[in-house]
């Protein structure tokens, strides 16, 4: 293989390359060795079939299937000995090229900028730490007591009411007919949460012990049986037993049930939980100030077809008059975040910073927990989309970066109480929420952006959910 590189303007090159015959000749005939074995033609013994029948056959999908190989191979080799890193896909314009014949092609290719990490280490960013009075604690623990209560037996002769467990056997009907699934032993359903059927609590209200009742649901739609979906099944349910709810006693006992030592753990445990709830929305606001501190790098030159990617993702959703009135706003918002891009990615580089395939699985478990009822479907959509885990893959990469940045940089630390935390955050959102609206320039109705502006600054930590500005996907190792 030769390759001759030719220096066009800017950032732009062409890549020639030529492939001699003799070695696409190997390429051949490696091929055809792979697929002589495979083939089963009548009146030949396997893998005994004449070349020249192969060919005559099925050489034309054999050369397209060697030409894609080497073209891949060949390109990959070509830009990687020559330190080019291109900046999208790569485009190929054969010059020459067929059986028994020379292979001559053009890679125009567009680099991308060198990047120099001067100053990277003297980056700052303010780091909270986040003081949690223990009376907080003492009021979350009273808010798990209260959603976790125990129940003590009812008299025989009383009725079920709202918040009561009831504890049934059942055997459910459609149409008069048993159905898999439709048997139940020691059902046990806290009534008032309607988290088995839609509409069933209600119709217990008012059993008492051995009593039988039958009750009706409709089925939903992602009941097993297909042919059942949005069926009405009649359940009749024998009554085991009625159970009241009593006020949890918050001691040691309670807290070995949580999974602590004791009561003291379990407040030691749970002011931790907090300080992290506050922690994990205030790195957000670190990481965004790290990142207008990467904007203010300098990158020489940023490809145009990433400039116009990026618009085109930020263009998306808008009308055509819409999207060009916001151009000029666009492409400033997309050159920022390609050169933080570009700025990340090749500081990940200097520290090879690689993804594990533990840490993909980690980062997937993690949405699963997520999402608690949907694993199956979670776990679905990544096996099924290979863009997507590359995607997470770029976001974990991303998250290393971030973290090996703060860890060289040079955080002001400051510790401040629950309420500083919570003015930081409202400010923070709001302010997030202003430069979003302003960069993306859509008409909006003067309701929406007051309804979203509410939305925003009623979101508590432990939900809170910071506009985190938008960059570049580095990409990913």
């Amino acid at each position: 293989m030769k390759v001759t590189v030719e220096n066009k303007k800017g950032l732009n090159k062409d890549v020639k390359v030529f492939v001699d015959k003799k070695t696409m000749n190997s390429y051949m005939d490696e091929k055809y060795e792979e697929i002589k074995g495979t083939v089963n033609l009548k009146g030949f013994r396997p893998g005994k079939v004449p070349r020249e029948i192969l060919k005559r056959q099925f050489g034309k999908a054999i050369f397209s299937e060697v030409l894609d190989k080497v073209l891949k191979d060949t390109t990959t080799k070509a830009l990687e000995e020559n330190k080019i890193k291109p900046a999208g896909q790569p485009k190929l314009d054969l010059k020459t090229y067929g059986e028994d014949k020379d292979l001559e092609y053009v890679i125009s290719v567009t680099e991308l900028p060198k990047v120099e990490l001067k100053s990277i280490d003297n980056l700052k960013f303010d780091e909270y730490i986040v003081k949690i009075d223990s009376t907080e604690a003492d009021q979350r623990i009273k808010d798990i007591a209260k959603n976790q209560p125990n129940f003590k037996d009812a008299p025989n002769d009383a009725k079920a009411s709202d918040k009561d467990l009831v504890i049934f056997d059942y055997t459910a009907t459609v149409d008069g007919k048993t159905f898999k699934g439709g048997e139940g032993k020691n059902t046990q359903l806290t009534l008032g949460k309607d988290l088995f059927l839609k509409g069933f609590d209600k119709q217990l209200i008012g059993v008492k012990k051995d009593d039988e009742k039958i009750v009706e649901a409709v089925l939903p739609e992602n009941f097993p049986e297909k042919d059942l979906i949005n069926k009405v099944a009649k359940f009749n349910c024998k009554i085991t037993s009625v159970k009241k709810p009593e006020e949890t006693k918050i001691d040691d006992e309670f807290a070995k049930n949580l999974g602590a030592k004791d009561l003291n753990d379990l407040k030691s445990l749970i002011t931790k939980q907090i300080n992290d709830e506050y922690k994990n929305s205030l790195d957000r606001l670190s990481k965004n100030q790290i990142i207008k501190e990467l904007e203010k790098f300098k990158v020489n030159e940023i490809p145009e077809n990433l400039i116009e990617e990026e618009v085109k993702i930020l263009s998306q959703g808008m009308s055509d008059e819409d999207a060009k009135n916001s151009r000029k706003n666009f492409e400033e918002i997309a050159k920022k975040r390609i050169k933080v891009g570009l700025i990340l990615n090749e500081f990940g580089e200097q520290n090879k910073i690689k993804v594990t395939e533990q840490e993909i699985q980690t980062e997937i478990q993690k949405q699963i927990r997520m999402m608690p009822g949907q694993e199956k479907m979670v776990m679905d959509f990544y096996q099924k989309n290979p863009s997507a885990v590359a995607s997470l893959r770029g976001t974990v990469y991303e998250e290393k970066i971030i973290s090996l940045l703060k860890e060289k940089a040079k955080p002001n630390k400051k510790e401040i109480s629950k309420n500083e935390a919570e003015k930081i955050l409202k400010d923070s959102q709001k302010q997030e929420l202003d430069q979003e609206l302003k960069d993306q320039r859509k008409p909006k109705k003067k309701n929406d952006e007051k309804k979203l502006t509410e939305n925003k600054s009623q979101s508590k930590p432990k939900k809170a959910k910071t506009i985190t500005k938008k960059t570049k996907k580095v990409s990913k190792k």
